[in-house]
């Protein structure tokens, strides 16, 4: 059996906060706000993971009233989304998102951040950047959305 999930998440740039996005480190980047390290990339693939198995979202997975997600890498919550899936049988095949957003510009570490987001997952991810050509809050530079659909199947 396989299934399909999608998951989305917006966070503002934060001009006093390094950027973390789809797993790396974007220095001279505004950050994203948010109460843990405000990886979209990373946020949209957890809920998108755990919709796709039907196991919740992101706030009941790490929640911002848990003790130690402030500030905490959001790769740890894909980790974490991935051992809620094993525990329910199931595991990715593959992982799509879509970055929606001025900055940064993606297009120069796409391979990178795919083959590290492909390396978090243990599954093939696929990462696209878009801008929204000037129009709503990410084209007026605002902050950064990120959209995800993954494909799991029965482990």
């Amino acid at each position: 059996m396989i299934r399909v999930g999608n998951g989305f998440d917006v966070h503002a740039y934060d001009e006093a906060s390094p950027l973390r996005l789809a797993g790396l480190d974007w220095p001279g980047e505004p950050g994203l706000s948010g109460h843990s390290d405000g990886d979209a990339v990373c946020h949209a693939v957890v809920d998108a993971l755990l919709s796709a198995a039907g196991l919740g979202d992101i706030g009941e997975l790490v929640g911002v009233d848990q003790p130690g997600t402030a500030g905490a890498a959001s790769t740890g919550f894909v980790r974490l989304a991935l051992d809620r899936l094993a525990a329910a049988g199931w595991r990715p095949v593959n992982v799509t998102v879509q970055i929606v957003g001025n900055r940064p510009r993606f297009a120069a570490r796409r391979a990178e951040a795919q083959q590290a987001m492909s390396e978090l997952v243990g599954a093939p991810v696929s990462l696209a950047a878009t801008t929204t050509d000037h129009l709503g809050f990410t084209g007026r530079g605002e902050g950064l959305a990120a959209i995800a659909t993954a494909l799991i199947e029965q482990a």
